[in-house]
């Protein structure tokens, strides 16, 4: 029974599929009868039997070795196409995650929409959206990843733009699926390559490609740098993030999974992807200089956010950024487990927002306050996952950068000085955002908020014991997935001083957010200088106005001038045939009389004419033409 329950574990993310098929008459208005939520319950039914069958699939794995399982999809001449799937901890664990988060996410979600007329349909979409992302936790294939990497791309479209009825949501739907869109074509062109330099090549056979078969050094960076654009894309990095703030118009519960493990799926696919770039070092700088951008620059705008969801989603940017940095160095351990403690951590930091947003009816930081008093569990949760995002003893952050900065990796002081300044901003961040929403004085959307139900209030408190709980993985797991000998004995001053500063920046960010003065909806900064600062961080650095000018400016010209073209010269050639064939019929039908005196007439002219040409020698002069003019 255990082995066919390991062996069958390639059909857990189908059952998010069938939940998702299940909720077809509701979501389609063929039962009407019994409302929405019957569909809710079979989709959460299918996702307790996915967690189930995961859990005891990572439990039977966990001391086991890797397994592989292949399913030949097409075979024909020399194309072998077939897809793979990887059991191993690591997989089995992503999923278990995946699962895990997507359960609470749903249960969350039954409070949170409870009135929701389209509830059928977001579970449905729900069931897609954990289906594509389990999918990808256990493929080995590259060609199934990208698939399942569009199916979820698709999911996200359709999540965010859920509340179609808004012309705010569907812009936000649209420029969300086209920034991925981008980033999705360009890793296609690089898969596409890459398999034909490795024939069936897999995930898991990469490190013994790069090794064994070495490219071309512009190959190989021109390969490195298509196969980073699609995790550019869906983890939200420069300059592809402004996606990820446009999809907050979604609804809360689709957003718990899309800022924790959804954006986590492109950086999954990337650690995967690592042995690639180790054949290319610009490609490897590249993806530390596009982290350490979006890292720093995504903090900054967090901090002058004051849409809560926003200010959070912006931070996710911010920690994916320095997964990237963690892949382009080759400490794929490190980064693993940034993915697994940013998770959990961010999961409920949404859980917690969303609650305050549920009970206030508003999403703005400047019009809350006071609700620790009356929202004790969701205060709590609040800070148990500001204090696992931050380095702060003994949360899961604060492990996984110590294992960083242990010894055993080869690290510099820039990465020490970029850590330490996320570290700082993400505090000061997150305690703005808490003395906001949970501090101070009473607003009047605040006074008479009650806790959440428990269909919020459950969830949230089982992942705030989680949060909890999950040092332990940074403490005890030992990876070692990095395909480079960890550097022991590393006596640098990066080493030597990096605990004592991140413990220092979080809390001088802290401190800086306790005491910095509390602004409400009405007030603006009096000092020229602060407030075009603080502008330039909120609007995002005016990206979407730097886009406007640059990119869209250039495709809208370049559609004026083929549109010029496409009716006055293609449309134009055409019309002028069809008037000269016009013309040319109207003059001919006079030549119609009738008589065959006339014909017989215009026969001997025509004849006569022919004979001229050809005896006078003038028809060898009309060759020679229309052969000239057909050569040039």
């Amino acid at each position: 029974m255990n082995d066919f329950l390991l062996h069958s574990s390639w059909f857990i993310p189908i059952y998010g599929l069938i939940g998702a098929l299940l909720t077809l008459p509701w979501s389609l208005g063929i039962i009407k009868q019994t409302g929405p939520r019957p569909a809710a319950y079979l989709n959460l039914l299918m996702t307790v039997l996915s967690f189930i069958h995961g859990s005891i699939a990572f439990s039977l794995i966990w001391q086991g070795k890797t397994e592989q399982l292949v399913l030949k999809w097409l075979s024909v001449a020399d194309l072998d196409l077939f897809l793979s799937m990887e059991l191993s901890p690591v997989s089995l664990g992503a999923l278990e995650l995946i699962t895990g988060i997507s359960l609470l996410s749903q249960i969350y979600a039954l409070g949170y929409m409870e009135k929701d007329w389209s509830l059928a349909r977001f579970f449905g979409l729900m069931g897609v959206f954990e289906a594509a992302l389990g999918g990808i936790a256990l493929s080995d294939s590259l060609l199934l990843s990208y698939g399942l990497l569009e199916i979820l791309t698709l999911s996200t479209y359709l999540l965010v733009g859920f509340w179609y009825a808004q012309p705010l949501v569907v812009t936000a739907a649209r420029d969300a699926f086209l920034t991925k869109r981008v980033g999705d074509i360009i890793l296609l062109m690089g898969l596409v390559a890459l398999s034909s330099y490795g024939e069936g090549l897999t995930f898991s056979q990469l490190e013994n490609w790069a090794l064994t078969n070495p490219v071309p050094p512009l190959t190989a960076t021109l390969l490195g740098l298509s196969l980073i654009a699609g995790p550019t894309g869906k983890c939200a990095q420069f300059p592809l993030n402004l996606w990820l703030d446009e999809a907050m118009e979604g609804p809360n519960p689709a957003g718990i999974m899309r800022n924790s493990i959804v954006v986590s799926a492109g950086a999954y696919v990337l650690i995967k992807l690592q042995p690639v770039f180790t054949l290319s070092p610009i490609a490897s700088d590249v993806l530390i200089v596009l982290g350490a951008v979006t890292a720093i620059g995504a903090s900054l705008i967090a901090m002058a956010q004051i849409d809560i969801k926003r200010a959070l989603c912006h931070s996710t940017s911010a920690y994916l950024g320095l997964v990237f940095i963690a892949v382009g160095l080759g400490h794929v351990d490190i980064a693993f487990l940034l993915v697994f403690t940013h998770a959990i951590a961010k999961a409920l930091l949404f859980m917690s927002a969303g609650a305050a947003i549920m009970t206030t009816s508003d999403q703005n930081i400047t019009e809350m306050g006071g609700l620790w008093s009356r929202m004790p569990a969701t205060t709590t949760a609040f800070v148990v996952g500001s204090t696992a995002m931050v380095a702060l003893l003994p949360m899961g952050m604060f492990w996984t950068w110590a294992k960083w900065f242990d010894g055993s990796w080869k690290v510099s002081l820039w990465l020490l000085m970029i850590l330490v300044f996320v570290n700082g901003l993400c505090a000061f961040n997150l305690t703005r955002i808490f003395r906001s929403v949970f501090l101070g004085t009473p607003q009047n959307k605040t006074r008479r908020a009650p806790e959440v139900a428990w269909p919020m209030a459950l969830p949230m408190v089982t992942l705030t014991i989680v949060t909890l709980i999950s040092p332990l993985a940074p403490i005890r797991w030992q990876l070692r997935l990095s395909p480079i000998d960890p550097i022991l004995n590393n006596s640098s001053s990066a080493v030597q001083w990096a605990i004592p500063l991140l413990i220092l920046s979080g809390l001088l960010g802290c401190l800086v957010g306790v005491f910095r003065p509390i602004r409400r909806a009405w007030e603006r900064l009096a000092n020229f200088y602060l407030r075009f600062f603080q502008d330039l961080f909120a609007y995002d650095f005016y990206l979407d106005k730097v886009y406007e000018v640059t990119i869209v400016a250039l495709v809208a010209n370049i559609s004026k001038l083929t549109a010029w073209f496409d009716r006055y010269v293609v449309d134009g050639a055409a019309n002028l045939v069809s008037l000269f064939t016009i013309f040319s019929g109207n003059a001919l039908k006079y030549n119609v009389s009738g008589q065959s005196q006339f014909y017989v007439l215009t026969i001997f002219i025509s004849i006569g004419l022919l004979l001229w040409l050809i005896l006078s020698g003038q028809w060898s002069l009309i060759l020679d033409f229309w052969s000239n003019l057909f050569r040039g």
